[in-house]
């Protein structure tokens, strides 16, 4: 055989026919490029408060200030009554601000993703992990505020908040899971970013964040069921607020809604993603 010819036989050619499963090859490409997702997240930190005068303060004062106008609005106008409302609202509004900033964040990522893509090989699920990252640090930093609120409003250090990672983990599921969903869309539909955050502000209300579902009336309360953002935010206020572990139905719910909602969201996005050619 002519050496030319031995030699460009010993190019890796790249052939679909012999892929495995999509949604496998997708993993492998992002645990391979894991390291690009921690410079992400760095990069997107650095940026995000350089130029802040709070910097990152502002994560801890933000849900802060969120808290005071809304114990003032619910506590004058709606007559609500729960007990120690702040650490009430602010044990859910933690959880909804990671959610709804890695989300809407992910959405936001397409055109980086597409611009980089065009260059170089970057698998897209890399955007949407560096989203709920930088979501999951800010996350971090609003937890200082949250337990100095429960220790200030006479609430003991407990053995249940040990419980806590267990609810930040579940949460990653579910959020990594309606990210690659909402990035996926918004990569081939221009309007989708807006479209959610209507649509965020919509299971706010859903959810019950400032309000507890014992105060609807009892036709309405399916509907706040139905949402399985309800049993993620009492898996997470639960053992902060209430001093006890989440329930076994609470627990179940939770789990089942992160797994099913990663796995759900992972095939969706490797069923889409070579309509983007990111494969070579």
């Amino acid at each position: 055989m002519p050496a030319s010819r031995a030699e460009g036989s010993a190019v890796p050619v790249y052939d679909t026919a012999r892929r495995g499963f999509l949604f496998v090859e997708e993993a492998k490409a992002l645990w391979a490029y894991r390291h690009l997702v921690a410079e992400l997240v760095g990069r997107d930190i650095k940026v995000r408060y350089k130029r802040s005068v709070l910097g990152v303060a502002w994560s801890m004062l933000s849900p802060l200030l969120s808290m005071a106008a809304l114990t003032i609005a619910f506590s004058a106008l709606l007559k609500q009554q729960i007990a120690n409302y702040p650490a009430y609202f602010l044990a859910g509004a933690v959880f909804w601000n990671f959610f709804s900033q890695a989300t809407s964040h992910a959405a936001s990522l397409t055109a980086d993703a597409s611009e980089i893509s065009r260059r170089i090989y970057v698998p897209r699920s890399v955007f949407v992990a560096s989203a709920v990252g930088v979501a999951l640090v800010n996350l971090i930093y609003s937890l200082v505020p949250l337990l100095v609120i429960l220790l200030l409003t006479g609430q003991p250090i407990r053995l249940s908040w040990l419980f806590l990672p267990v609810s930040v983990c579940v949460a990653v599921l579910f959020t990594a899971g309606v990210g690659l969903v909402v990035f996926t869309l918004a990569s081939r539909f221009v309007d989708v970013k807006e479209t959610y955050l209507v649509l965020l502000s919509t299971l706010f209300f859903l959810t019950p964040i400032v309000y507890t579902p014992a105060i609807l009336a009892p036709k309405y309360r399916f509907v706040v069921r139905l949402n399985p953002l309800t049993y993620l935010v009492e898996m997470f206020r639960a053992p902060l607020y209430d001093g006890w572990l989440p329930g076994p139905n609470t627990l179940a719910f939770s789990l089942l809604a992160g797994v099913l909602s990663l796995a759900l969201g992972w095939l969706f996005y490797a069923a889409k993603i070579e309509d983007y050619g990111t494969r070579h």
